[in-house]
């Protein structure tokens, strides 16, 4: 049985990973983390889910010795670097789903993938990995004559835009179809902006209310278009996800996965 511990216990994707562990009949949760300080610092970790204690206390990394297998972390930016740190340091796996790195962030998240094994994914939810293969389809048999378009939706309280799983998105089509995403992406539009270039790929990001999360990617012709959409009813969704991978990683060698290598999609 794979032992799991959670980074950002007390914080919505950490409450819906401790409630994905304990519907998972092939791991356990070994550990739950919270940030020095936090008023969480000793509750259990199942009446911080809201789900029944379990006896586990939640405790500080820094200050608890390393009793699991693998760790999941959907923490911020800042915090996710201290604990990818903190797992290269005790030669410990990790799933990686924090989003809204910065670019140097991002070589280092990259480069932990040479010490221990990583999975790194914008998105852990079957689904949405699926919809990634869609798109290298659909990129290929209509991406070179028609209009490209993401728009995606997620709650008040997500902090980066357009979101990690958008860009990814537009990574694949634009890769599929050779393209550069950082010159070819538009992240809105407003004015006189003229004619739509044909190799743009269009973001809109809406923030609103409790969305968990929607995308759609749209390829438009004059006269038909193709509209791929995810929506995501409930944080479990990523949450089974993330131990789903957790639980895989725990075997692997050291390397740089994601939830395709998973799935078993490549």
């Amino acid at each position: 049985m794979t032992k799991i511990g959670i980074f950002g216990s007390n914080g919505r994707m950490g409450r819906a990973l401790i409630e994905a562990c304990q519907q998972n009949d092939a791991v356990e949760i070994a550990q739950a983390f919270v940030r020095e300080g936090s008023a969480f610092h000793g509750i259990d970790a199942g009446e911080i889910a809201g789900i029944g204690k379990l006896g586990l206390p939640a405790s500080i990394c820094q200050q608890d010795e390393t009793t699991a297998d693998v760790y999941i972390d959907f923490t911020l930016p800042d915090a996710s670097i201290e604990n990818i740190r903190w797992c290269v340091a005790n030669n410990k796996p990790i799933v990686i789903g924090t989003t809204g790195f910065s670019k140097e962030q991002l070589v280092e998240v990259k480069a932990a993938g040479e010490k221990i094994p990583v999975v790194f994914a914008a998105n852990m939810s079957v689904g949405v990995n699926l919809l990634f293969k869609l798109l290298e389809t659909a990129s290929k048999v209509m991406g070179d004559y028609t209009d490209i378009e993401i728009w995606e939706a997620h709650h008040r309280f997500k902090k980066d835009a357009p979101s990690g799983t958008a860009l990814a998105l537009g990574e694949v089509i634009a890769e599929t179809l050779g393209r550069d995403l950082d010159k070819n992406a538009v992240y809105g539009r407003e004015g006189n902006t003229g004619e739509r270039p044909r190799d743009e790929i269009g973001f809109a990001t809406v923030r609103a209310g409790d969305i968990v999360g929607e995308h759609t990617v749209m390829f438009a012709d004059i006269g038909e278009r193709i509209e791929i959409t995810h929506k995501a009813s409930s944080r479990l969704t990523f949450a089974k996800g993330a131990v789903r991978a957790a639980d895989w990683l725990a075997s692997k060698p050291v390397a740089l996965y994601n939830m395709q290598d998973v799935l078993g999609l490549k």
